[in-house]
């Protein structure tokens, strides 16, 4: 997959099927959109996504928010998906400013080579945001490329969206996250080296630390999986700071993976988050911990995820 990224000159050589949109958590709403574009590669077109780097929220709010996906996690989805080209288009004041006429003829229609354009039905681009799906299907025939205005996937009644979506998962109700994203929400991250306390227990764990970024649900231990490469292994996570042992405040995914003995230093992991266990708790001693540990893997080595 080509990324395109912290530039605005430049220029696609094929005519391209293009997906507009912030696909942040690329949940089964966002999934739906890229079905579309990917499809049109039997056409011998090429898929294209177009989101912008940082969100319009970002930029002109001057603070972030909890990512559901990092960009990394975002750029492998794509890439697994089948898209051929990310363009994380430069988003700045001036850039924002652009006319959303211009931005049709000069980005869409010249630089991408649009053929087919994909979105769904609360796009916004361009000065004002006042670009919108009636303005992209206004200019359909004039720049030469067709439009596929995509509804809301819903569930329930309700609209899935990535701040629906980041509301269950702050909830910690991960079974409702995996029915909207419409797989486990996961983190990505390399195993690194911490207090090897697990180790010492007779419990050892693997450990990341997500990116900064990164969306965690609440702090507390979780039924859970490991991708590691080609393969997948049951475990059981903690999520927080490890108060029994750590006065520092930077949030850790910790797992203990079942019938595991391999050395992964270094290596990449994703963990996906099948169902919340039992909130993190700060025990009166060690010896406390390692009893709740026991039980928590005894009980995790029961649970079957039924997604």
């Amino acid at each position: 997959m080509q990324i395109i990224e912290k530039e605005t000159a430049f220029q696609l050589n094929k005519p391209s099927a293009v997906a507009i949109g912030k696909f942040d958590g690329i949940h089964r709403g966002h999934q739906s959109l890229l079905r579309h574009i990917l499809e049109q590669k039997e056409k011998g077109l090429q898929a294209v996504v177009f989101t912008f780097d940082p969100s319009p929220a970002v930029l002109f709010s001057g603070t972030s928010l909890p990512e559901l996906t990092t960009k990394q996690e975002k750029r492998k989805l794509f890439e697994e998906l089948g898209i051929d080209v990310l363009i994380e288009f430069p988003l700045t004041f001036e850039s924002a400013a652009m006319e959303p006429e211009a931005f049709i003829e000069k980005v869409l229609a010249g630089q991408m080579k649009a053929a087919y354009i994909a979105a769904g039905t609360d796009l916004s681009f361009g000065k004002e945001g006042k670009g919108d799906t009636a303005l992209l299907e206004k200019y359909a025939g004039q720049y030469g490329y067709q439009t596929d205005i995509i509804e809301k996937v819903c569930l329930d009644g309700m609209e899935i969206s990535s701040s629906y979506v980041r509301k269950v998962i702050k909830a910690g109700d991960m079974e409702k996250a995996e029915l909207l994203i419409g797989e486990a929400y996961s983190v990505t991250g390399i195993v690194a080296h911490g207090k090897k306390l697990g180790r010492r227990l007779g419990m050892p764990t693997v450990n990341l630390l997500p990116e900064k970024e990164k969306l965690l649900p609440p702090y507390g231990v979780y039924f859970s999986e490991v991708v590691l490469g080609e393969h997948t292994y049951k475990g059981i996570t903690n999520i927080g700071c490890k108060p029994t042992v750590n006065d520092e405040k930077q949030a850790g995914v910790e797992t203990y993976l079942y019938d595991f003995a391999q050395d992964i230093y270094g290596k990449e992991i994703t963990v996906r988050l099948f169902s919340f266990h039992r909130p993190e708790r700060k025990f009166g001693s060690v010896e406390e911990l390692k009893t709740q540990m026991a039980a928590d893997i005894a009980k995790g080595r029961y649970y079957t995820h039924s997604g």
